[in-house]
């Protein structure tokens, strides 16, 4: 099986993160749970990866790294716990799902959603921002990069922006984490959404926020944080203010050790080599007769998908294809990403995406590509 649906999550893992599970699912107890020395070991381990994510994303301290399930659920708190009724929030045409339902909810709780447009390319309108802007603005929600195309949002315009207006940048970067460098501090950044399961390279089930300094999220959930078991009320410290219930303590070990070789190979190498990947497919596939690709592809600043349609076919029949007869395997469909693909027109043939990792190589791209020409060809 050739592996191109990194974007939705990595396959490959590196060395060392199914080794941490393990040993952590053989002698691990429950974080804050306890004394004991299973107990203690889980809870090293979780503060160490919480310092390395704290790291990673230039956070505050390891204190305002919160874990979650995904950067679903952590988007769901952040937009739940920092905005209400009244609040106006600027986002993008390029958001998935895990942004636009909670502000759909909001704006069915009384608050007020505009979508900075999208071309026909996947290329936004910069200028909509301010055009956007009304005294009830409190926040701008963005993704990163779009899990469809891979084009990237300047972050650091935005959070310029942001702070220029007194916003919240709330930022979801599950297409970026582990690939290109966030500074929170640097970008403006109030809160950074990241999932463990994509280009972190962990397992599944591990995802969280960074929280800004003097950012104060409302809880989503309450519970059992096993500190301060007599308030009624969630403790307000983080990361017990956002963390309810036991940790996926197993599943945090396997982050850490993803973290650890993302550190050793380097962010620089890791993009260098996606994005040399995508390119190679790219430059392969643009001109042939039939083929569709969408999205901004004038420069490398991109995260590594590709997203394309063979003349008329439906993109689910050609992912079948890519699976079933060259053992290639894509996304098809709508990617969670209804907006998008209205701007493209794609919104009833969907569109095939190839997304790449570090552990890819040009062999399999070449493949791909290949594939594309056989499919397109007979297409015609």
């Amino acid at each position: 099986m050739i592996y191109l649906d990194n974007a939705a999550t990595s396959r490959m893992k590196p060395p060392g993160v199914a080794e941490a599970m393990t040993a952590a699912l053989t002698s691990y107890g429950n974080c804050g749970r306890g004394v004991h020395d299973d107990a203690l070991s889980a809870a090293r381990t979780v503060f160490d990866v919480r310092q390395k994510l704290a790291d990673l994303f230039g956070a505050p301290s390891a204190e305002r790294v919160v874990f979650t399930p995904n950067s679903t659920m952590a988007l769901n708190i952040a937009i739940a716990g920092l905005l209400g009724a009244g609040d106006h929030v600027i986002s993008t045409d390029l958001e998935h799902n895990s942004v636009l339902r909670p502000l759909y909810r909001l704006r069915e709780q009384g608050g007020a959603v505009d979508f900075v447009p999208a071309d026909r390319t996947g290329r936004l309108d910069d200028t909509a921002f301010a055009k956007l802007l009304c005294p009830e603005t409190r926040a701008v929600v963005c993704t990163h990069a779009s899990n469809l195309t891979g084009d990237l949002v300047d972050i650091q315009w935005v959070g310029d922006f942001c702070r220029r207006h007194g916003l919240l940048f709330i930022l979801d970067a599950s297409q970026t984490a582990g690939v290109f460098p966030i500074s929170m501090k640097e970008q403006h950044i109030d809160v950074v959404c990241f999932t463990g399961h994509k280009s972190l390279l962990g397992p599944q089930g591990t995802g969280g926020l960074c929280v800004g300094e003097d950012v104060e999220i409302r809880p989503f959930a309450v519970g059992g944080t096993g500190v301060q078991s007599a308030l009624e009320a969630q403790p307000a410290e983080y990361p017990t203010r956002l963390e309810a219930g036991t940790l996926n303590g197993h599943g945090i070990a396997g982050l850490g050790a993803a973290l650890d070789y993302i550190e050793q190979r380097g962010l620089d190498a890791i993009r260098a080599h996606e994005t040399a990947l995508e390119r190679r497919f790219y430059e392969a596939v643009r001109e042939i007769p039939n083929v569709t690709v969408y999205g901004d592809h004038e420069t490398n600043a991109r995260a590594a998908i590709t997203a394309l349609n063979i003349g008329e076919l439906d993109s689910g029949a050609v992912s079948d294809e890519l699976a079933e007869r060259f053992g290639i395997a894509t996304r098809p469909g709508a990617h969670c990403a209804p907006r998008l693909h209205r701007a493209l027109g794609t919104t009833e043939q969907g569109a095939v995406r190839f997304s790449w990792s570090c552990f890819n190589t040009e062999a399999e791209t070449d493949a791909a590509a290949e594939a594309v020409r056989i499919l397109a060809e007979e297409a015609r």
